[in-house]
C-alpha cells in the first residue's frame, strides 16, 4: 500500500436528542412496537403539513457553535427524492445548497498521541427514514419483509468532514472525537447499537504524490468503530488491487459484511442531481437570528478544546494526555473530580499520574468488564489518592496495581489506605532499615559491586533485586538504588 495513498471522507448521522420528531409530535423513544409512533406527518396522509421542531434546530446550533463554524442566518429545507419501501413520502426532507451549519473544524486525538484537525464541510438538519425488517416477523410469510415507521421522521444531524483523512486510524481517531463531541454538548446519546449515530465512509486511492482524487465508492451505515475501521482498510486493499490489475473502479454504494471480511455493492452511487433536490414548499426558509445564537450559547457547556488549554496551563499535562482526557464528558468529569478531591497545592504535581490511571489501569479494567465509565467501582478520590500514595513513595507502581485491582474487584468503597494497610502494602522508607540491608546486599556480593565500580548497569539492577527480595518487595526501588549507589561509592 506505499505506493498509495488512501483518501477518506466521513458522513456521519448524529440523532438529535429531542423527545419529538423533527417535523411531527411523534415520540422518539428507543423500542416501542413497530408502528406505534408513526405520526400521519410522518407516514405522509394527505392534508397534513411538517412543522419544524425548535429542540432539533437548538441542537444544530449547539453543534455548529462547538465546532467554530458559521451558523447560517437563512438556511433551506429540501426534497431529496428517492424511493425505498421505508420512505412513505418517496421523499426525504433534507437540506442541500442551504445548510444549518457550514465549516467548522474538530481535534482527534491519533493512537500515538499525535493531534489531527478534521476541516468540516457542513452540518444538515434531516428527517431519517423507516426501518425494513426482515428478520423475527413470525406473523408474515416465510421470505418477506416488513415495514417499521417509527424511525421515519427522527431529526437526524448530517455532518459531513472534507476528504482529509489519510489511514482508518484518522477516520476512526475523528469518529470517536465527533462522538464524544455530541455526547459532550448534549445533542445526541451517541448509542451505536441503536442507530443514534452511524458512519459511512467515502473511500478512495490514488498514487502517492498525485494530487487528483480517485473514484470514491461510499460504505455505508458503520455502527462500530471497529467495523469503521476495518472497512476502510478492505475497501482501500480492494481498490488497490483492481488498479494494480489494470481495472478501474466503478463509483458505487457498497455495505460491509464482517463475517466475511469484505465490501459489497449495493448499488452505484447516486450525484446530487439524480435526486432531483428542490425546496420543499411546504417549509418556508429557516431563519436564525443572532439573538437566538446568543441563547444557545448561554446554555453551551465548557467545550473541550477550552478545558483542553486549562489543563495544559493549570495544571502542566501534555497536549496529547490534555486531549485524551477531554475526548468525553464521562472523562474530563472524572479527571475533574479526581483533581477537585486534592489539595490545591497537590493539584500540579499529582495531575499526570491521575491521567496515567485513568488513561492506564482504569481504561483497561472498564475494557475488561465492558462498563462504562460511570458504573466503575473505582471513584475519583480514591483513584487521586492511588496516584498519591504511589507519588509519596507509600506504594511501588506494583503495589498500586495491586491496590487498584483490590478496590475495583471486592468493590469495598473503602479508602486505598485502609486497603494497603488490610494488605501489608506499605512501602518501608525507613533509611536505617533500608542501609541495613544494603550493607548485608553488598558483604554478600563483591563480584557485582566491583562490577558496578566498572560502570554496569546490569550489576546495579541485580543489586536493588536483592535488597527488593530481603525486604519482601517493601522497600522503594528507587530509595534501594539511590542507598547502593551512595554505600558503594562511600567504600574506600
Amino acid at each position: 500500500m506505499s505506493a498509495w495513498e488512501v483518501v477518506i471522507g466521513l458522513e456521519t448521522h448524529v440523532q438529535l436528542q429531542t423527545r419529538s420528531k423533527i417535523f411531527s409530535p411523534a415520540s422518539t423513544a428507543f423500542g416501542a412496537e413497530p408502528n406505534t409512533q408513526a405520526h400521519p406527518i410522518d407516514m405522509a396522509l394527505p392534508g397534513v403539513l411538517p412543522v419544524p421542531n425548535r429542540a432539533a434546530v437548538e441542537c444544530a446550533i449547539r453543534f455548529g457553535l462547538a465546532i467554530g463554524a458559521e451558523i447560517s442566518e437563512r438556511s433551506v429545507f429540501a426534497r431529496k427524492n428517492y424511493f425505498y419501501p421505508d420512505l412513505p413520502k418517496g421523499y426525504q426532507i433534507s437540506q442541500m445548497d442551504d445548510p444549518i451549519v457550514q465549516g467548522g473544524h474538530l481535534l482527534a486525538v491519533l493512537p500515538d498521541g499525535r493531534t489531527l484537525s478534521v476541516q468540516l464541510t457542513r452540518a444538515h438538519l434531516e428527517e431519517d427514514a423507516g426501518k425494513s425488517v426482515h428478520e423475527g416477523l413470525d406473523a408474515l410469510p416465510r421470505g418477506c419483509s416488513g415495514i417499521d415507521l417509527n424511525r421515519a421522521g427522527t431529526p437526524l444531524l448530517e455532518i459531513v468532514t472534507e476528504p482529509v483523512m489519510r489511514s482508518a486510524a484518522e477516520a476512526v481517531a475523528y469518529a470517536k472525537a465527533l462522538h464524544g463531541l455530541v455526547r459532550w454538548i448534549g445533542i445526541c446519546d451517541g448509542n451505536l447499537q441503536e442507530g443514534s449515530f452511524r458512519v459511512d465512509a467515502n473511500v478512495s486511492v490514488r498514487p502517492a504524490g498525485q494530487a487528483a482524487f480517485g473514484t470514491r465508492c461510499e460504505i455505508k451505515n458503520l455502527n462500530s468503530f471497529r467495523f469503521l475501521e476495518r472497512a476502510i482498510q478492505v475497501e482501500a486493499a480492494r481498490q488497490v488491487a483492481i488498479l494494480e490489475e489494470g481495472g478501474r473502479i466503478v463509483q458505487e454504494t457498497r455495505l460491509f459484511d464482517p463475517d466475511r471480511d469484505e465490501t459489497r455493492a449495493m448499488r452505484s452511487k447516486e450525484d446530487a442531481m439524480d435526486y432531483r433536490y428542490f425546496p420543499d414548499p411546504d417549509l418556508p426558509p429557516l431563519w436564525v437570528s443572532a439573538d437566538w445564537i446568543a441563547q444557545v450559547r448561554a446554555t453551551m457547556p465548557i467545550l473541550p478544546g477550552v478545558l483542553r488549554r486549562e489543563m495544559q496551563e493549570a495544571l502542566g499535562l501534555s497536549e496529547a494526555d490534555a486531549a485524551a482526557l477531554t475526548t468525553d464528558r464521562s472523562t474530563a468529569d472524572y479527571f475533574q473530580q479526581a483533581m477537585d478531591s486534592l489539595a490545591q497545592g497537590e493539584r500540579r504535581a499529582l495531575a499526570k499520574p491521575v491521567a496515567n490511571l485513568i488513561m492506564g489501569e482504569l481504561a483497561q479494567a472498564l475494557n475488561r468488564s465492558s462498563l462504562e465509565l460511570e458504573a466503575a467501582p473505582v471513584g475519583p478520590a480514591q483513584l487521586a489518592m492511588l496516584a498519591k500514595r504511589t507519588q509519596d513513595g507509600t506504594l511501588s507502581s506494583k503495589t498500586a496495581k495491586e491496590v487498584f485491582a483490590v478496590l475495583w474487584s471486592e468493590s469495598v468503597g473503602g479508602t486505598v489506605d485502609a486497603v494497603i494497610d488490610a494488605r501489608g502494602l506499605r512501602q518501608i522508607q525507613d533509611t536505617g532499615f533500608i542501609s541495613a540491608l544494603v550493607a548485608e546486599v553488598i558483604a554478600a556480593n563483591p563480584n557485582m559491586v566491583e562490577e558496578v565500580r566498572g560502570g554496569k548497569d546490569k550489576a546495579l539492577n541485580a543489586l536493588v533485586g536483592q535488597v527488593m527480595k530481603r525486604s519482601q518487595g517493601k522497600v522503594n526501588p528507587q530509595a534501594a538504588t539511590d542507598a547502593l549507589r551512595a554505600a558503594i561509592a562511600a567504600q574506600p
